[in-house]
């Protein structure tokens, strides 16, 4: 299927300045990641960005970029205005990958873009998780899903909650159970990504911290590629800057 990849790169940081530009290997993180992003199969690749250093970079290494608004809220809005500026068409598929995830699986790109379709104008992706500590951690995102693999719920809680299995024990994990982890990957069809700042902002959303809640409060469906191995994680800190630099 076509796709095109938009990655959304601000060179503010509070945990991490200048990340966007953090070098790997003698090329930029946000260079990194777009190669990487090209792998994918995407029909075309642009970073979408809010500084003049950013767009200096990408385009020295032949990275297509351009300036967006600096008042945009999310990462979200802000690929929703290239998207816009590049004309593509109502039902094309628009991929948002962040610009601080170098060691993206192209093949995860492909995967959550495909589940796009007419009925379900959103898609994202996650991974069974097994350690006891990221399920009870509050900085990890979990996801329920029904029976059609769509989205039930996100959330910073433990769900779904274990009852019996907790009540006896919460530092074992019971056998069989597995809660998903949600990733930060999200495919929209362009008809809904350009509708997407428009809509009412969710209670869940401003509670929970998680911006994918509005779409599932006003809503509307988010397919959910599940992965059975753990994707490498994205650059945060200056402990992961360096874990990625000791890779490239």
């Amino acid at each position: 299927m076509s796709f095109s990849v938009i990655i959304p790169a601000r060179l503010a940081s509070s945990r991490l300045p200048n990340k966007p530009l953090a070098d790997l290997g003698g090329k930029p993180m946000v260079v990194r990641t777009a190669e990487r992003a090209m792998l994918s199969g995407a029909s075309q690749i642009m970073v979408a960005t809010d500084h003049a250093d950013i767009l200096a970079a990408c385009r020295e290494h032949g990275i297509p970029a351009c300036m967006t608004r600096s008042d945009h809220p999310s990462g979200t809005d802000r690929i929703a205005e290239v998207s816009a500026l590049l004309g593509l068409a109502a039902d094309a598929v628009v991929v948002n990958v962040q610009g601080d995830e170098p060691l993206i699986d192209p093949a995860l790109i492909a995967a959550t873009a495909a589940l796009v379709t007419t009925q379900v104008p959103m898609a994202t992706a996650a991974h069974p998780l097994h350690d006891v500590e990221d399920v009870f951690n509050p900085n990890v995102v979990k996801v329920v899903l029904d029976k059609f693999g769509r989205a039930l719920m996100f959330s910073r809680a433990t769900i779904p909650w274990h009852r019996d299995a907790f009540a006896l024990n919460r530092d074992v994990l019971p056998t069989g159970y597995a809660p998903l982890r949600h990733i930060g990957l999200y495919a929209y069809r362009n008809d809904f990504l350009l509708a997407y700042p428009n809509l009412e902002v969710s209670p869940l959303e401003q509670i929970e911290a998680l911006e994918q809640l509005r779409v599932l409060w006003n809503g509307h469906a988010i397919a959910v590629h599940v992965t059975d191995t753990s994707p490498a994680p994205g650059v945060d800190t200056p402990e992961d800057l360096i874990r990625v630099r000791q890779f490239y």
